[in-house]
């Protein structure tokens, strides 16, 4: 995958490496050590927008258009569109929902944080929000009687009665909210991504907007447990004119939940704890925190009929997002009746299975050279370090007697994970060759990755 370098298709582009700010304050500093841990999360684009099988929120923006909106087909009246699609949320009603299967599927599935949409650009909050009717407690919501309606308390319980963190994804922009997207300014009904009217002209309307969104956060914040990360998108706000004085919402937050880590996406400076790639790796290993949203279908939103990832290509990615500094946020996008799509709970199971075996050289692993170098990646954990080679289906090379790693380090002894042996192998300046016997030989199925550790010297 390449790195991306502009804003392109809705997808954002991220932080240059020397933009990253180290954190001073001890708590956030020993929260990037778990974060860096952690290496897999549960990422879940939810809300009424699923029911139709659209990108999330970007096909209500007038000025993105030309390729969000290539999927609506029944209604061209941009207009009435925004009317149908803010009224979904007179439709949602996901009483399929089980959050503790979630839970457990996440835990089985090798998955340590989940990332959460609390609410998107289009402004519906999955929680039970004072500041908007636009909610999913909502009187007009159909899901507010029900049991589970309160979305994010019970996503989050579930998840952290499992041990697994929490990261709370909050758009800064909000498309619903007459304060951000105002009636009546020069914009008339042709919208973006930014606020209808310039904040400099309109300080009044700005600052309510502001007070709107910090109250928001607060509530997340203050009323919802423990939450290890808070995840803010629309990368937009909060540059030039959109300040929305973030520093003021955490410095509250970190009174009830010290340590808390913030990634301010794009943004850069202090409150970019760690960069989100978005849909890509990048190109080199990265020695700051980061992380790298990769949905397990085409679409980060629901989508009927979707094209899933193979498990290979999941568990290559993982490993390249490893080798390279980074954790992968895995998005699966839970289906309109609040159930997860069949093939994506078989991915998650099958991920969960490999993970089993391997997971010793992906979690708690820091980076070491050479890294990546395709087909070959490498993770060090103290004294050991742990090379995958990695293989494309119908790769018969995985049968071959030797194997040759670029790995020049002075290596002690070698183990076959795959297998759980010892084996023999000779090394030079140019990595070692490892004498792999007939096990591989007699394998019919080429696996997604021979895994080795390899016993160095501290």
């Amino acid at each position: 995958m390449s790195e991306k370098t502009e804003v392109e298709r809705g997808v954002h582009n991220y932080s240059a490496e020397d933009k990253w700010v180290k954190p001073t304050d001890p708590a956030v500093l020993e929260k990037l050590e778990w974060f860096k841990d952690q290496k897999l999360a549960l990422m879940m684009h939810w809300g009424p927008y699923s029911q139709i099988g659209l990108v999330e929120s970007w096909a209500l923006s007038d000025a993105d258009g030309d390729w969000s909106r290539h999927d609506v087909d029944w209604e061209e009246d941009m207009e009435e569109f925004k009317r149908q699609y803010f009224n979904l949320n007179k439709t949602f009603n996901p009483i399929r929902f089980q959050p503790e299967k979630w839970a457990e599927l996440a835990k089985q599935g090798g998955f340590k944080y989940l990332i959460f949409t609390t609410k998107h650009h289009d402004g519906f909050s999955m929680w039970n929000t004072k500041e908007t009717d636009y909610r999913i407690t909502g009187p007009d919501c159909p899901f507010h009687t029900h049991k589970y309606a309160d979305i994010c308390k019970h996503v989050f319980d579930a998840f952290r009665n499992q041990g697994i963190g929490i990261a709370a994804y909050f758009s800064k922009a909000d498309w619903h909210t007459p304060y951000y997207w105002a009636p009546g300014m020069e914009r008339k009904n042709y919208m973006w991504r930014g606020p209808s009217y310039d904040p400099d002209e309109y300080p009044w309307m700005w600052d309510n907007f502001v007070s709107f969104t910090h109250r928001q956060l607060l509530e997340l914040l203050t009323e919802y447990g423990k939450i290890d990360i808070l995840w803010l998108d629309a990368g937009w706000v909060g540059k030039g004119k959109q300040d929305i004085r973030l520093g003021e919402v955490v410095e509250q937050a970190r009174k009830h939940q010290p340590g808390l880590l913030t990634a301010d996406r794009t943004i850069g400076g202090e409150h970019e704890n760690y960069i989100t790639p978005e849909q890509t790796i990048p190109e080199k290993p990265l020695h700051i925190p980061w992380e790298s949203c990769i949905s397990i279908a085409t679409s980060f939103a629901f989508k009927y009929e979707d094209e899933y990832k193979s498990l290979r290509d999941i568990i290559q990615v993982l490993i390249e997002i490893v080798a390279k500094g980074g954790n992968l946020a895995l998005n699966v996008p839970p289906q309109p009746d609040g159930r997860l799509p069949r093939i994506a709970v078989e991915r998650m199971e099958q991920l969960g299975q490999w993970l089993d075996q391997f997971g010793e050289a992906i979690y708690g692993t820091r980076i070491t050279a050479p890294y990546f170098e395709a087909p070959f990646a490498f993770t060090k954990k103290e004294d050991q370090v742990f090379c995958f080679r990695l293989f494309e289906d119908g790769d018969t090379s995985y049968q071959d007697d030797t194997i040759h790693v670029p790995f020049t380090d002075k290596v002690e002894a070698v183990e076959w994970i795959n297998e759980k042996q010892a084996l023999t192998f000779t090394q030079d300046d140019q990595g070692i060759t490892i004498q792999m016997g007939d096990s591989a030989a007699n394998k019919s199925e080429t696996p997604i990755a021979h895994v080795f550790r390899l016993k160095v010297g501290k």
